[in-house]
């Protein structure tokens, strides 16, 4: 399996694959929104000194609200991406179903763990035989999402047999409503929130995850005194805060995956799902395509379980939706 194969964002490792291609790259393997949050400062004190549980309480608070979450359920760490690895040692289901397909390091983990992983298309209606159901809600790559009423049901299922409920909501700032935070610290749920996708920031490392005490308990211990950093915590804290800019966000965005859509379409390409960060497309040739993008300096996410879909982030700029749009038309 190649580097571009495991995740997005590998620029680098795109760079030494393809040493001829133009510059500068353009990387729309990534969900990542290409205009982030820009108020960024942050004080001397943040940087110098180790956080403090005042600056770590305010950043979960404000996290929290906008969530519509518990704050008392709520914790913090640096990233989901660590979350969801230290999952299997905080829990230990025999078997868990997970959404398929959907982002690979869910099954990744828990193979590794040694659970018996089910691959499921509809894995909630296995709540009564599985010990664990994981899914990503809206999913990545397809942006499916499933009914509340639904979720509420395995949940429920799933906590009477001491079972589990994981919803990985990366992408859950898209689409508040079909968030199901509000529900976080109920027996048999544990939710991942994700901070850098939707706000654009990946590289300040902050997520959340909301369990119940015992399991909150268990993570803390693994995370020691200081998760996340003062950095973090400010820029969080600010963000987070700031609806104002997050409803102006959910609009652009919206605005961006249907213009991107719009010209995919027009270049023949068959938009199948996604979510306002991301697209995925059907193809005839899905690793030749990529190949002949690469080769361009446009940088798109392949998948190992599909020669015929890719996934295509929003175009950072007129400039590089130009450069896609006309690759694809001599691709046609």
């Amino acid at each position: 399996m190649t580097v571009d194969l495991i995740h997005g964002g590998a620029i680098d490792a795109m760079r030494a694959a393809y040493p001829n291609a133009p510059e500068p790259w353009i990387d729309m393997s990534t969900g990542i929104n290409p205009w982030p949050y820009e108020e960024l400062s942050v004080s001397d004190v943040a940087l110098t000194h180790l956080p403090t549980q005042t600056a770590y309480a305010a950043c979960r608070n404000a996290m929290a609200t906008t969530i519509r979450a518990n704050a008392d359920a709520l914790i913090l760490a640096p990233g989901s991406e660590l979350l969801i690895r230290l999952l299997p040692d905080i829990i230990k289901p025999q078997r868990v179903a997970i959404l398929a397909p959907t982002y690979g390091d869910h099954a990744e983990v828990w193979t590794r763990a040694g659970a018996e992983v089910i691959r499921s298309h509809d894995p909630l209606t296995l709540a009564a035989s599985v010990d664990a159901i994981v899914i990503t809600h809206p999913n990545n790559p397809d942006g499916r999402t499933f009914s509340l009423d639904a979720l509420h049901e395995a949940r429920q299922t799933l906590a009477a047999r001491k079972g589990w409920l994981i919803i990985d909501e990366a992408y859950a700032d898209l689409t508040p409503s079909d968030s199901f935070s509000p529900h976080g610290g109920e027996e048999g749920l544990i939710v991942l929130r994700s901070f850098g996708k939707f706000f654009g920031l990946a590289g300040v490392r902050l997520g959340g995850l909301l369990a119940p005490q015992a399991v909150r308990e268990a993570f803390s211990d693994r995370l020691g005194v200081w998760p996340v950093s003062g950095m973090a915590l400010a820029i969080g804290e600010r963000a987070y805060a700031d609806l104002e800019w997050q409803t102006k966000t959910r609009a652009k965005l919206k605005t961006a995956a249907q213009q991107l859509d719009d010209m995919l379409t027009s270049q023949g390409l068959k938009v199948v799902g996604g979510t306002d960060l991301y697209r995925l497309v059907e193809v005839h040739d899905a690793p030749r395509l990529f190949e002949r993008l690469a080769k361009a300096g446009i940088y798109v996410r392949r998948f190992a379980w599909s020669h015929k879909h890719l996934r295509l982030g929003l175009p950072p700029s007129l400039e590089a939706e130009a450069r896609l749009k006309s690759l694809l038309s001599l691709s046609k």
